[in-house]
């Protein structure tokens, strides 16, 4: 039994779902999402919630159970509230600026980074060594966000590089005399 999809997904106010098949599209605030789901779960709207069941016993019909349930509640807080991730950079020298619809990074290369920012993304850098990405889609935000630490990620010496906030970094120690 999966006691995540065990669980109803509420839906909050000002959010509006709605199911056309296997689909479940969210409608908010921030934009409409939709989630294709598999043939082996399926989906009520009872009210304000929304409940899931397998169809099956089988194996997959039990792994997708939980999956679709955490998709659907993704949908749904991406429609009304939105997600966020951020980035901070240390080392000397390194630091973000956005201009137009690119992130210029100079990370310690010899030219800068140029990153595009992708359509339904917004990216901003309240200090020059802070990079916040926000959107609608969880998914998306966190691909951006992987995509951006993956020029320069930290390294265990110093520590520089690129980094999500809270993320620890495991320092090693220098070479000694």
């Amino acid at each position: 039994m999966s006691r995540l999809g065990k669980m109803a997904v509420t839906i909050p106010a000002g959010c509006q779902v709605r199911t056309e098949g296997n689909n479940v599209i969210a409608k908010g605030p921030k934009g409409e999402l939709k989630f294709a789901g598999s043939d082996d779960v399926d989906v009520k709207i009872e009210g304000s919630s929304i409940k899931f069941a397998p169809r099956n016993n089988s194996k997959r019909a039990r792994a997708m159970w939980g999956t679709t349930r955490a998709q659907v509640q993704n949908i749904i807080t991406g429609s009304t509230k939105g997600f966020e991730k951020k980035l901070e950079i240390t080392g000397v020298g390194y630091k973000a600026a956005v201009a137009g619809k690119t992130l210029q990074l100079s990370l310690g290369y010899s030219h800068d980074v140029n990153f595009p920012i992708p359509d339904g993304i917004t990216v901003v850098t309240p200090k020059p060594t802070e990079i916040t990405i926000s959107g609608n889609d969880r998914q998306r935000v966190g691909q951006v966000a992987s995509e951006i630490r993956a020029w320069r990620g930290p390294e265990p010496y110093k520590g520089k590089g690129v980094k999500y906030e809270g993320e620890f970094i495991f320092r090693k120690e220098g070479k000694k005399k």
